[in-house]
C-alpha cells in the first residue's frame, strides 16, 4: 500500500469538512474520488499535502511513512508527492519555462531534470512551442497542461489532481487525460477528485464517492459506473 488515510477529519472553525474517512491507494494505481460541490473533495488533497490541519486521531501514512511527521514543503521535496490545485495557481508573470524550472528547485538530479523536461515537452508539445511565454497569456488548456507539467518536474511519485477537467473543452479534456494515462504508464501513481463522474471513472480503476465529508460507496470504476445511487446523483440517470 502506497497511501493509507484512516479516520481523516478537518474542520473549518465549527463546521466538519470531512468526518473521519478512510481509503487507501495501491503504488501504480489511477483512483479516483467523485461527489459534489462541498463534498469534501478538495480538502481530502489538501490534507494529504499538509494544507490544512488534521484533526487528532486522523492518520496518515506514505510508504508507511507517517504523513504528520511532514510540513507541506517536504510532502513535495522529501516524499515525493506533487499536487495539482484547483483553478491551477501558476505564476501568471513568469514564463512556460520558469514555471516548470521553479518546481525543481529541490532537486539535485540535474540529468533526470533534462529527461523530465523533455518528458513533458512529450506529453505536452503546445508547451514546447510557448516556452518563452508567460503563463498568464496562455489559454485555459494550455495552463492546465502547465500545472499538470509543473507538478511531474517536483520529481513526483504521486501526483494529486484536483478537478483537471475543469473549464477545458471535451477535446482538450481527452488530450489531458491521455496525457495523464501517460504519466501513469511511466510509473506515477494518481489521486484524482473530480465532479466530472464519467471521466474519471473511465479514467482511473478504482474510485470513492464522498457526500457532505463521508465515503459512502466504493469499489471498482465498473462497479461504481453501474450503481444505481452514482447513476442517479452523478451519471445522469
Amino acid at each position: 500500500m502506497l497511501l493509507s488515510v484512516e479516520n481523516l477529519r478537518v474542520s473549518y472553525g465549527g463546521i466538519t469538512a470531512l468526518h473521519g474517512i478512510s481509503f487507501q491507494v495501491d503504488e501504480g494505481e489511477i483512483v479516483c474520488i467523485i461527489g459534489a460541490n462541498g463534498a469534501g473533495k478538495s480538502t481530502t488533497l489538501w490534507a494529504i499535502s499538509r494544507l490544512v490541519t488534521a484533526e487528532p486521531g486522523s492518520k496518515m501514512t506514505y510508504m508507511g511513512k507517517d504523513l504528520f511527521d511532514y510540513p507541506a514543503d517536504k510532502v513535495v521535496s522529501e516524499l515525493g508527492i506533487s499536487h495539482v490545485p484547483e483553478g491551477r495557481r501558476l505564476f501568471g508573470n513568469l514564463t512556460v519555462m520558469e514555471n516548470l524550472k521553479l518546481a525543481t528547485f529541490a532537486r539535485k538530479d540535474s540529468k533526470k531534470i533534462e529527461q523530465d523536461l523533455e518528458l513533458v515537452f512529450s506529453l505536452f508539445p503546445r508547451l514546447a512551442e510557448r516556452q518563452t511565454q508567460k503563463a498568464g497569456t496562455l489559454s485555459g488548456g494550455e495552463q492546465q497542461m502547465l500545472a499538470v507539467g509543473r507538478a511531474l518536474m517536483s520529481g513526483r511519485k504521486m501526483m494529486l489532481l484536483d478537478e483537471p477537467s475543469m473549464g477545458l473543452a471535451p477535446v482538450l479534456m481527452m488530450s489531458l487525460f491521455d496525457a495523464l494515462k501517460d504519466i501513469n504508464q511511466e510509473g506515477t501513481t494518481i489521486l484524482l477528485v473530480e465532479q466530472n463522474a464519467r471521466m474519471a471513472l473511465r479514467f482511473a480503476s478504482r474510485g470513492y464517492v464522498l457526500e457532505t465529508g463521508n465515503v459512502v460507496l466504493e469499489g471498482s470504476s465498473e462497479e461504481l459506473a453501474e450503481n444505481p445511487q452514482v447513476k442517479r446523483a452523478y451519471l445522469g440517470g
